[in-house]
């Protein structure tokens, strides 16, 4: 399809988050799944776990899914910290913009769910004007999120998404 992967993840990487940006279009679902193939990396992602029963739990499951069983007084960060600890092999794909439309700002939860569960965060720059997919170093989380966001945004400096109006843009115009 004439795309390109740079970088790799070390499969010494067992457990981490990866965040995925931009996130513009739904045929970016089938470009990380394109992406996880050539890599040969077990990648996941949560979902709601009705999602999980019949007839299709079988296939998210084999997709990588994990339910969330998120109860009553336990809330997303805390549920997927969870989730972590009882994988051997852990890595979320997530999108911190929380929607394919534009936004200005990541949601934090991603950045949450690294510090409970003690994971590196790697930036993913699916990058649709260039046919590039990009994969950074890992980072390991501060405490100081503002600090933290300057520097992993910068991974995403001028990277285009499918749908490019609604692509993030790290330089807020």
């Amino acid at each position: 399809m004439g795309w390109k992967i740079i970088g790799t993840i070390s499969p010494e990487i067992k457990k981490c988050v990866m965040i995925v940006v931009p996130h513009t279009s739904w045929h970016d679902f089938y470009l990380g799944l394109f992406t996880r193939g050539i890599l040969g990396l077990d990648m996941n992602f949560v979902a709601k776990k009705e999602l999980f029963r019949f007839p299709f739990g079988t296939y998210f499951k084999w997709m990588g899914g994990a339910p969330l069983d998120r109860k009553k007084n336990e809330n997303k960060v805390d549920a997927i910290a969870k989730v972590f600890e009882t994988r051997e092999v852990f890595r979320l794909a997530i999108a911190p913009e929380g929607t394919r439309k534009k936004v200005t700002e990541w949601k934090t939860g991603f950045y949450y769910i690294a510090i409970k569960a003690n994971v590196p965060i790697i930036p993913v720059a699916f990058d649709w004007g260039k046919k590039e997919v990009r994969l950074s170093e890992p980072f390991w989380p501060t405490g100081n999120k503002d600090a933290d966001f300057k520097i992993l945004e910068k991974n995403f400096i001028g990277v285009t998404g499918k749908i490019p109006h609604f692509s993030y843009n790290p330089e807020k115009d």
